[in-house]
């Protein structure tokens, strides 16, 4: 009966064994998930800076599209202010051709004078009307400023249009300009646009948990006062 009592020992430890380690596998399969799925503080910052990049690139990318718009607009605006120039610098020339002849000298009429200034003044509104005069340039006219009333119709033509041809080009600078302004707003929206996608793409492959950390987490479970000593 001692006998049969000292051999079941051996069993009955190696049955112990194996429940210890079956526990011990047990806890470290349940500890393992919760470790690596669970989102830490650090992952779930980087989380929400990807969601907020991912919104400022789709922002930027509305952005981006305006700006496009607006240089479209404004390069057509040039295009449009340069055949205005043509249209006013040919029909200043076409002026300036019929009164090559010079004017016959006379006696004025009593009340010509006035006549004269009311046709500047009508033919600079008419001017102004189809945008050909700026609003300053129609106020100098009635204000007679740089203007004189008292010239002969044909030679107050004349006169209006270099005025006229002048505005045009002043018109088409300007348009220019804006158009220069809205190209650089477009290109810097652009590369702002470029960089917000790439950072977008690159955002989420930083979300998940580093490689060094989770070396760093086996180092932890696998301490070296848990390695059986060398013989």
């Amino acid at each position: 009966m001692d006998s049969a009592f000292l051999s079941s020992i051996p069993q009955a430890v190696a049955i112990w064994l194996i429940i210890v380690l079956l526990l011990a596998v047990a806890a470290a399969t349940v500890s393992i998930p919760r470790v690596l799925t669970e989102p830490t503080p650090d992952a779930a910052e980087r989380q929400r800076y990807a969601d907020e990049v991912a919104v400022a690139a789709a922002q930027a990318a509305v952005a981006a599209e305006r700006r496009r718009t607006e240089w479209e607009s404004a390069q057509s605006a040039v295009d449009e202010a340069w055949i205005s120039y043509e249209k006013a610098d040919l029909a200043c020339r076409r002026i300036a051709s019929a009164g090559a002849y010079p004017l016959m000298s006379r006696r004025r009429k009593p009340g010509e004078n006035v006549d004269r200034q009311r046709y500047l003044h009508r033919a600079a509104s008419e001017l102004c009307r189809s945008q050909d005069l700026s609003i300053d340039m129609l106020n100098d006219v009635f204000a007679h400023r740089g203007w004189n009333p008292r010239l002969h119709p044909v030679q107050q033509e004349a006169v209006l249009a270099q005025a006229a041809r002048a505005h045009r080009m002043a018109v088409w600078r300007d348009a220019v300009d804006r158009e220069r302004a809205a190209w650089r707003g477009m290109e810097a929206a652009g590369e702002t646009l470029a960089g917000l996608r790439a950072e977008a793409m690159a955002a989420p492959l930083r979300v998940d948990v580093p490689e060094q950390a989770d070396q760093q987490w086996w180092a932890d479970q696998w301490t070296t006062a848990e390695f059986p000593a060398a013989a």
